[in-house]
């Protein structure tokens, strides 16, 4: 994980990418990569790190799932109902997209696909594995939902614009793949 929009996250955290890729060439990195963006940017230079930075990961990453901050601020203002979110709320936020994603590395089963079938069976072409993240059910950290939900809510809340971690209109584009995990 890592943050494109400073120069420790961007700079640091790619070059550790391409690094990691020239030891292991045959390993699958697949990286969580948050996005700056202009409404919620702190610093001027954040368009330019996360664009130079962008390259890295095009060519060292096997799977990168794009987090904006943007997105991560509003879901945490309007669906969460917090009025001041702490960075604490957005990195639980974060810490459950990519327990979510990574739930086959921790528990292995026939039913459990790995992170190499994702890459296989979503890019299609090997530099357009950049992926959108939809997350269901959003809970607050310390409120607990005990409430039933059904497979379809599920996946209705998970293509809902308001539970994306990217901030944009997904329904405006094309999409070549789309893959749902449950757990």
């Amino acid at each position: 994980t890592h943050s494109l929009g400073d120069g420790t996250g961007s700079g640091m955290g790619t070059l550790l990418i391409s690094k990691i890729r020239e030891e292991f060439p045959d390993r699958m990195m697949a990286t969580f990569s948050v996005v700056p963006s202009p409404k919620v940017s702190d610093t001027v230079v954040e368009p330019y790190n996360a664009t130079l930075s962008v390259h890295q990961l095009v060519e060292n990453s096997d799977e990168t799932f794009c987090i904006d901050n943007e997105a991560l601020y509003d879901i945490c203002m309007r669906t969460l109902k917090l009025s001041n979110p702490a960075y604490g709320d957005l990195n639980y936020l974060v810490s459950a997209v990519m327990s979510g994603i990574t739930t086959c590395l921790r528990f292995p089963g026939q039913l459990n696909s790995d992170l190499r079938k994702l890459a296989v069976n979503m890019v299609p072409f090997p530099r357009l594995h950049f992926f959108m993240v939809g997350f269901a059910p959003l809970t607050s950290p310390g409120a607990h939902s005990f409430r039933a939900v059904t497979v379809p809510e599920l996946t209705q809340q998970m293509f809902d614009l308001k539970n994306m971690m990217a901030a944009s209109d997904f329904r405006n584009g094309r999409y070549l793949t789309c893959c749902s995990i449950f757990r």
